[in-house]
């Protein structure tokens, strides 16, 4: 892991929740909501594209700013202490 800033409140280096993403490829009823199919990654239809995003997210544990893990990384960098 890398050290953390937070872009929002500026101060916060050692309070954050990471989120780590699991998504679930579903087909779903359009009246209902209810999940009429669960597909596994290979098993997609032509018409479903897999998720794409980061597998984690970061938020902050002072202001609650949530955004993907890069951005407080990044911030930290151009910020780093002395």
């Amino acid at each position: 892991m890398e050290p953390y800033l937070c872009p929002s409140c500026k101060t916060n280096r050692s309070r954050f929740n990471i989120i780590e993403q699991v998504p679930k490829s579903v087909k779903m009823d359009p009246k209902s909501g209810e999940v009429i199919t669960e597909y596994e990654d290979n098993q997609l239809d032509a018409f479903h594209v897999s998720y794409k995003g980061p597998s984690r997210k970061i938020q902050c544990g002072t202001c609650g700013l949530v955004e993907e893990e890069r951005s407080f990384v990044k911030f930290a960098e151009h910020n780093q202490l002395s």
